[in-house]
């Protein structure tokens, strides 16, 4: 668990860059933000285990995005699957899940600047040895990868480790992220791919349990999504620079991808 002294070194460097930036940044004078997530994607956004409450690094940033604008996140749930789709609608103003920036979703909503690069890699049981990379797992048609049908760890499973079939049997598809890992760790799959800081994100909540292993399987940018032709675009974008600027996305980064399972 992150300890209350690197708690507060995070906050009072969140509260520091925040007044540092709030004479320069766009003022949205107290306008409310619909802000949607799944909390499936830890450590980005997953459900506190002591309060039930979501929490996470996406949490964080856009809360901080908002104390900077002058603007108030209202918080919302919604799955993976619809999510774009209800952004797209303006059902809501912003959505994140570690959502990659390509050009397929770029025609439907409109993305911010990346605020995290990802790397893709193989995540299995603490004692898998049969197989040791991606070579290795593809060579053997009894190994099975758990996946969402849509997401960059099912499109990396498809087109970097297997055959570039997507309907190929030997990706299991779950509802969720975490239903992904839950079957890796009850051997219902043999492996899940993910970016490194989810990765040891998950290892350091589950001791003992997972390990990662082969190289990295491609290399991918994150962004917020929100409706096409957004006002809100511009700055929160604004904001997301800032924080790249003052160190405060680096502190984020210490807090939930390394501190916060000591």
């Amino acid at each position: 668990m992150i300890s209350l002294l690197s708690r507060l070194m995070v906050i009072a460097a969140v509260s520091i860059s925040s007044v540092s930036f709030a004479d320069t940044l766009p003022d949205l004078k107290g306008r409310t933000i619909l802000a949607v997530t799944e909390n499936a994607y830890t450590p980005l956004n997953f459900v506190d285990p002591a309060t039930g409450e979501g929490i996470g690094w996406e949490y964080d940033a856009m809360n901080e995005i908002g104390e900077r604008l002058n603007a108030k996140i209202e918080w919302h749930l919604s799955s993976w699957d619809t999510m774009i789709q209800a952004v797209k609608q303006a059902q809501y103003d912003v959505g994140m899940d570690g959502i990659t920036i390509n050009e397929e979703r770029a025609q439907q909503i409109d993305f911010t600047v990346p605020y995290l690069t990802s790397q893709q890699f193989m995540l299995v049981r603490a004692d898998e040895d049969r197989f040791t990379d991606a070579e290795s797992f593809a060579a053997n048609d009894d190994f099975q990868f758990g996946a969402q049908a849509g997401t960059t760890n099912f499109y990396v499973a498809v087109y970097d480790v297997l055959d570039g079939n997507e309907d190929n049997p030997r990706i299991t598809l779950l509802e969720t992220f975490g239903t992904s890992v839950q079957a890796l760790k009850s051997g219902d799959v043999d492996s899940v791919l993910m970016d490194a800081a989810s990765a040891r994100g998950y290892i350091g909540a589950n001791p003992g349990a997972f390990k990662i292993i082969g190289g990295p399987l491609g290399s991918e940018d994150f962004g917020f999504i929100l409706t096409p032709g957004s006002d809100l675009l511009k700055p929160i974008n604004a904001a997301i620079n800032s924080m790249k600027k003052d160190g405060t996305l680096d502190a984020l980064n210490k807090k939930w991808f390394f501190d916060y399972n000591q």
